[in-house]
């Protein structure tokens, strides 16, 4: 059961990581994909707890839902970080 848990956070973040990317090469902007990273760690961690619901059938699942939704979160301040780090070295890098 916790494999099955482990291989859906990893396809949520994987997710999530690739409408970030499509977002940000419609935008052009690494600010927004990194928010909409955000917004999508919020909506997919809520339907892992959905998913944990269902699978599990105990009230305490919604706690594995959480988790993803923690890891997710984890996910979406390293691509904000990484964000700001480009913006700084792209304009360190112009004269």
């Amino acid at each position: 059961m916790s494999s099955f848990f482990l291989i859906l956070m990893g396809v949520f973040i994987v997710v999530a990581n690739l409408i970030g990317f499509i977002y940000y090469k419609k935008k052009k902007s690494l600010y927004y994909a990194a928010f909409t990273v955000l917004l999508s760690a919020v909506f997919l961690g809520a339907i892992g707890g959905a998913v944990a619901l269902f699978v599990i059938r105990d009230a305490f699942a919604i706690f594995y839902g959480m988790q993803i939704g923690y890891y997710l979160l984890i996910n979406s301040a390293i691509v904000f970080f990484i964000a700001i780090l480009a913006t700084i070295i792209k304009k360190l890098s112009t004269p």
